[in-house]
């Protein structure tokens, strides 16, 4: 029996979640895999660190515990998505330096400075010189967020001025807005640099954002080449086993990446499309890993 590990995190307990877990349970039993589950509480990080006594072929990393990920990296076990890919796609700003120079269409994007809980920040210039290069509206980002819930549109600097003063000194982003693309855009599921699954996402009510979670609606999609290409593209240039990545429209339709999540939940692509992105991603590991 080959047995692996799902690591997930112990405090985001949700039906959502757990749902997913399940499925991936459940595709590692067809395909003959023991699929154990851990929680990040379960595997704590002690230094120096020795191999851990349960045996494991792989580590299923379903969490952004970035630290735990490296540690058992570091212990030698085989993770999948390492930990970097999952750290790089954590951190939107990250993501957007990793693939500059890369010949990647994305957003234009300036990342805001770095300040300090105990000061803030002290003036914003740096925001009204952001909105100069940008325009108005543009788009401003936590750098650390799910489900499109940390996304926000601004129509002026009064309105860019009073976001960056509510979310304190979280990291931000400020991006251009692609109007072409007001509330439409397309995820593709990649495992293994190939597309396994695809839909397209759009908003009936209003709403700038596609983010099913946020009230979007799907529908099966069949993506261009050019905007396959390049959902594999970024995973291969962030060293991604298995991603989602968002795809908005530019202008004639020009694929564009707006985002590239490591642990995308596929249950919405699954209504959508039939496909179990579940079996996809286990299959991937044993040829990854030749097991069986």
């Amino acid at each position: 029996m080959i047995n692996g590990w799902l690591v997930v995190n112990e405090f985001l307990n949700s039906n959502k979640f757990n749902e997913i877990h399940q499925w991936l349970s459940d595709a590692g039993k067809r395909q003959g895999i023991n699929l154990i589950l851990k929680t990040n509480s379960e595997l704590l990080i002690d230094l120096p660190g020795n191999k851990l006594e349960e045996a494991v072929d792989f580590i299923l990393f379903w969490d952004k515990d970035v630290l735990l990920a490296r540690y058992l990296e570091q212990l030698g076990y085989q993770v999948f998505n390492s930990s970097e890919a999952i750290k790089i796609c954590d951190d939107k700003s990250l993501t957007h330096l990793t693939l500059m120079n890369k010949n990647i269409r994305m957003p234009r994007t300036i990342i805001a400075p770095k300040t300090f809980d105990n000061i803030g920040y002290t003036n914003f210039e740096f925001a009204k010189e952001a909105g100069e290069r940008l325009g108005y509206p543009l788009v401003v980002k936590e750098c650390f967020g799910s489900f499109g819930q940390q996304v926000y549109l601004v129509n002026d600097f009064v309105e860019l001025q009073n976001k960056i003063k509510t979310l304190g000194t979280k990291p931000l982003l400020f991006q251009e807005f692609i109007s072409s693309s007001f509330g439409r855009d397309v995820r593709i599921q990649v495992v293994g640099s190939k597309v396994v699954a695809s839909m397209y996402r759009h908003s009936d009510n209003g709403d700038f954002r596609a983010n099913l979670s946020i009230g979007g609606r799907m529908k099966q999609y069949t993506p261009t080449e050019e905007q396959a290409v390049l959902a594999i593209r970024c995973c291969q240039i962030i060293g991604l086993d298995f991603a989602g990545v968002d795809i908005l429209f530019g202008n004639d339709d020009e694929p564009i990446v707006c985002e590239v999540n490591s642990n995308a939940h596929f249950k919405n692509i699954f209504d959508c499309t039939g496909v179990n992105v579940a079996d996809e991603i286990i299959s991937y590991i044993k040829n990854k890993l030749k097991l069986g």
